[in-house]
């Protein structure tokens, strides 16, 4: 009976012994607080995600139809090729993906790089409105119209980033930045068409003749890869030595592809495991 309240009172006083011989029994570390070289060592993890996508698509018909149209007095005179048919999109889905990387640090301040992967599948599809006008180029009327239509598809994408953060205890508060690279399908179709010499509906016997055409150029292609860059914040928070749970918040934008820039704002959450 003696021993057993010995052993009681040695709990209440020193509960941390008991937890380090339950954690040598289990095989489970105790939730301490991360001191000297906590953080430091190499981590992997997984991660669900959502991402918000946008782009501007007003750009993407200029170039294909400027190369369709480049030797007609009309592209010269009117550049119909600029006329913004398409407009903006913007789409949201959830993901899922993984991350690895490692931390040294110096008491306090924590420096790491970490490669990281998000399979999203992002699509941005944008409003097609198309331009009709009457017009006058080297003396000869012109009945224009510009229609187009674009898309991205299938948008995933990979960082890799150099952090620094500062911690405190359990908890490591943390700022990224670094190279992002994409891929998706990337596909711009525009067209211009229409009658030269129109202002009778073209009847049998018009002089000068009403002459049809029609021109189109096409930008992008499918398994384009998309490089930028991406910023972002985070924390992360220590539930043993070695596991933490993750937050945080990316943003990306990747250099313009078919005159189309894209950024993906994304919030994460995640699970690693630190060796």
């Amino acid at each position: 009976m003696r021993r057993v309240i010995y052993a009681l009172l040695a709990f209440a006083f020193a509960p941390s012994a008991f937890a380090d011989d339950l954690s040598w029994i289990t095989g489970a570390q105790p939730a301490a607080p991360m001191n000297v070289n906590g953080w430091a060592g190499i981590y992997i993890g997984g991660q669900v995600s959502y991402s918000s996508a946008g782009g501007d698509f007003s750009n993407t018909t200029q170039a294909p139809l400027a190369y369709a149209l480049r030797e007609l007095t009309l592209e010269s005179v009117q550049q119909p090729s600029s006329w913004p048919v398409l407009g903006q999109a913007n789409h949201s889905a959830a993901g899922f993906g993984g991350f690895v990387g490692y931390n040294t640090q110096f008491e306090r301040l924590i420096l790491g790089v970490e490669a990281n992967y998000d399979q999203a599948n992002l699509s941005l599809t944008p409003l097609n409105s198309p331009i009709s006008r009457l017009v006058s180029a080297g003396g000869t009327p012109y009945d224009v119209t510009v229609t187009g239509s674009g898309s991205v598809t299938d948008l995933d994408f990979g960082t890799l980033r150099a952090r620094a953060g500062w911690a405190l205890g359990n908890f490591l508060p943390y700022v990224f930045g670094g190279l992002a690279v994409g891929h998706s399908n990337v596909n711009v179709v525009a067209t211009t068409f229409g009658v030269q010499n129109p202002p009778l509906g073209c009847p049998a016997g018009t002089n000068p003749p009403c002459v049809p055409f029609s021109f189109t150029g096409t930008a992008g292609k499918n398994g384009e890869w998309m490089y930028g860059f991406t910023v972002g914040a985070g924390l992360d928070v220590a539930l043993t030595r070695n596991v933490f749970l993750r937050a945080e918040y990316e943003y990306v934008q990747f250099a313009p592809v078919a005159n189309l820039v894209v950024d993906v704002n994304t919030v994460r959450g995640g699970l690693a495991f630190k060796f």
